[in-house]
């Protein structure tokens, strides 16, 4: 009997619906210091619950969640903030330990 197997991008999907995976995907994505790599993640995220859907919870522009979570896209703090409410998760500011 051949395994089933099922896809990464299935399998991570579906860990991100669940809000504290997100937190640490974001969060890991934010180690990279990487822009580009923290809004993939963050679309990644977005996937995972339907794009339309997020855009419409969040009171974004379907157009512009698309391009606002491009890899060179650069979000408002507002927009930011309106879709990471949406998805269940807020910004934080923390001490930086060296």
């Amino acid at each position: 009997m051949i395994p089933l197997t099922v896809k990464y991008e299935d399998g991570l999907k579906a860990a991100l619906a669940d809000p504290a995976e997100a937190a640490a995907y974001l969060n890991a994505a934010l180690e990279e210091n990487d822009q580009e790599i923290f809004l993939l993640a963050l679309r990644d995220i977005a996937e995972s619950r339907g794009l339309s859907q997020v855009a419409q919870d969040a009171a974004l522009n379907r157009e512009n969640l698309y391009r606002m979570l491009s890899s060179t896209g650069n979000p408002q703090l507002s927009s930011l903030n309106s879709l990471l409410h949406s998805i269940g998760l807020r910004l934080a500011v923390e001490v930086e330990t060296v």
